[in-house]
């Protein structure tokens, strides 16, 4: 990510009273999804954390409102955030054409690739996976299986797709054999081969995508904070610590 200049931060802190005075000393509501790891998920204490999770909570500190984390079904998570019960969505969210057409996106703060993952000891090859008519393995609810899904049975490609709540799961029925591989994104594919014997082979010829914050359209000001809190986050030397701390996407 780019440096803001000294100048353009200095010019941030002088006038950011006056552009947050609307949400300043406010609470906001952060919908997340519990099962997508290192962006967002429950330690094992039982409280929300993650890459985004800290991402978020050092934005609100910094530009005066606060901030509660509320665990969504991901399924649900847009009609949620619509409807009101939340108030923001910063937890992994792929920009899409569809969210793009019901919600306001925040500026992009990571990118994300789609891989094909197989257990250590396999020999097939992304083409034989993806031509053969085997069964994948994918996270519900995702953009990439909405990808998969559109893109089975063009150039080739034919296969079986099964849905699983998380990455860890699908990547463990990898493991066991139940289905030859999985096609996850190269964050979670860096968090799963931590602890499975699997491994990713390429990518799986599908677009990639970037995450941002989402909002309602009618919270211009809640919009604005976010994009200001994500240029001065990635110019503190936070964003380089949660980098470190995360990893996410070390697989590539």
């Amino acid at each position: 990510m780019k440096t803001l200049s000294l100048f353009v931060l200095l010019v941030l802190a002088l006038t950011s009273s006056s552009l947050f005075a609307d949400i300043s000393g406010k609470t906001f509501v952060n919908g997340f999804g519990a099962s997508f790891p290192p962006f967002a998920y429950i330690n094992s204490a039982g409280q929300p954390t993650g890459f985004d999770i800290e991402a978020i909570n050092w934005i609100a500190e910094k530009l005066g409102f606060k901030v509660t984390h509320q665990e969504q079904p991901w399924d649900s998570i847009v009609t949620n955030l619509l409807n009101k019960r939340i108030d923001m969505v910063a937890s992994g969210l792929s920009v899409t054409p569809s969210r793009a057409a019901q919600i306001a996106f925040s500026k992009p703060y990571w990118s994300v690739d789609q891989v094909v993952l197989v257990r250590k000891d396999s020999t097939l090859t992304v083409e034989q996976i993806l031509t053969g008519g085997y069964t994948i393995g994918v996270q519900k609810d995702t953009s990439e299986t909405k990808s998969m899904e559109e893109s089975n049975g063009l150039n080739g490609r034919r296969y079986t797709l099964s849905s699983y709540a998380s990455a860890a799961l699908a990547a463990s029925d990898v493991v066991n054999g139940r289905i030859v591989a999985a096609v996850l994104n190269d964050a979670s594919t860096a968090e799963v081969v931590k602890h499975l014997a699997v491994m990713p082979i390429g990518q799986a010829g599908i677009p990639s995508e970037q995450f941002a914050y989402g909002v309602n359209k009618d919270n211009p000001e809640l919009l604005e904070a976010l994009n200001q809190g994500l240029d001065l986050l990635m110019a503190d030397p936070f964003w380089e610590y949660l980098n470190e701390k995360y990893k996410p996407g070390a697989s590539k």
